[in-house]
């Protein structure tokens, strides 16, 4: 068992096998990389890749096709639901039901994805001290299967204070063949002294010609429409899955963008007040999403009258839009309509009414759409 889920990344899946071969892997990794370019994933095949190199029991493979091997042990954040006594420390025991079906579902998963499976409304997650008074017990076990015992911690810069300095004293002095590996999406909130004491892998996004293959092979995509998303996932594996999705949330942002525009264009104030009502009751996140994909349709519009197909990352419906409205978008006004859009999603972090915000904009791009 081993690299089979893994999209891409050979370089990476290589440079680990060689630290096992050559006996000179260390006893704490570090995963860095942007969202959805297959850390977790590597790091859980890897894992399984040890687990059963000289497991002495042939049920290795089949504990690890379930990800339940008694060797591998998961932490991750958690949050308190409703009606936990203060007095519990939480753990991702708490939540191993939950955490068993998302990643049997997938070895690509976001923190958003892992929210929802906890419920979590809005919590906020971590991992707490009780995690690493349970990973320290855990540990201290003798390996039951072979020769690794292996611990994976996923968002370890979600660790409390109190809990990243106990984990520090056991990655100081780990039990014999324990191997760490932590996956992590912001190394900086890290503490140094825990960077200090890991070998840090940098992965890259994934190559689009991978993310292609695997569109056309796992999916099966036609080869041009792989070819359109893979370019557009810009090396992650979840962007290419959300594009795939028939109510990809960047649908209903596109139908709000194409209104703003035609509204605007129209110069029909009635109408621009009703949209800017609308936007405006949508959460703070997700009028932040929309304006930063209006962003990406701006820039996507302005490259598309240069009329050079590799800077342009559209998918068929933004193109078929782009066709008759990128005209609009040109040296005269880009800056300054990325600009609204920009202190727009600056106004909506700090507060900002959103009615007036987007009444604003949409007043505006009355403006700046005759600016050509």
């Amino acid at each position: 068992m081993g690299f089979e889920g893994v999209i891409g990344q050979e370089d990476v899946r290589n440079r680990l096998i060689q630290m096992v071969d050559e006996q000179r892997l260390p006893h704490a990794l570090l995963f860095c990389g942007p969202k959805g370019c297959g850390k977790m994933a590597l790091a859980m095949s890897f894992a399984a890749y040890l687990l059963t190199k000289d497991a002495t029991s042939a049920n290795a493979e089949a504990m690890l096709r379930t990800w339940q091997h008694p060797d591998l042990h998961f932490s991750y954040p958690v949050i308190r639901p409703a009606g936990t006594g203060a007095e519990h420390k939480m753990t991702s025991d708490d939540f191993s039901d939950q955490w068993n079906a998302m990643v049997n579902q997938s070895l690509y998963f976001t923190l958003d994805q892992w929210l929802e499976q906890m419920n979590a409304a809005n919590q906020q997650a971590i991992i707490g001290v009780g995690e690493s008074d349970s990973l320290i017990r855990k540990l201290s076990l003798k390996a039951s299967q072979g020769q690794y015992k292996v611990s994976i911690i996923w968002l370890p810069e979600r660790m409390n204070a109190e809990c990243a300095n106990k984990l520090l004293k056991i990655i100081e002095e780990p039990p014999q063949q324990t191997v760490f590996i932590m996956v992590c999406e912001a190394p900086e909130q890290l503490l140094e002294t825990i960077l200090s004491r890991t070998q840090r892998i940098d992965i890259k996004g994934i190559e689009t010609a991978a993310i292609e293959r695997a569109l056309t092979e796992k999916r099966g995509i036609s080869e041009e429409t792989a070819h359109r998303i893979a370019r557009i996932a810009n090396g992650s594996w979840q962007k290419a899955l959300e594009e795939l999705n028939a109510d990809n949330e960047n649908r209903l942002f596109l139908d709000m963008f194409i209104m703003l525009m035609r509204l605007a264009y129209q110069r029909n104030i009635k109408e621009l007040k009703n949209w800017s009502e609308t936007v405006a009751n949508y959460g703070r996140e997700r009028q932040k999403g929309m304006l930063t994909y209006f962003l990406h349709l701006i820039r996507e519009n302005f490259m598309y009258n240069f009329r050079i197909a590799d800077l342009n990352y559209m998918t068929a419906e933004e193109e078929q839009f782009a066709k008759n409205f990128a005209r609009f978008i040109n040296e005269a006004n880009v800056i300054e309509i990325s600009e609204l859009f920009s202190k727009a999603i600056r106004d909506i972090g700090q507060n900002a009414n959103g009615k007036i915000v987007f009444f604003d904009i949409a007043l505006k791009m009355i403006v700046l759409l005759i600016q050509k």
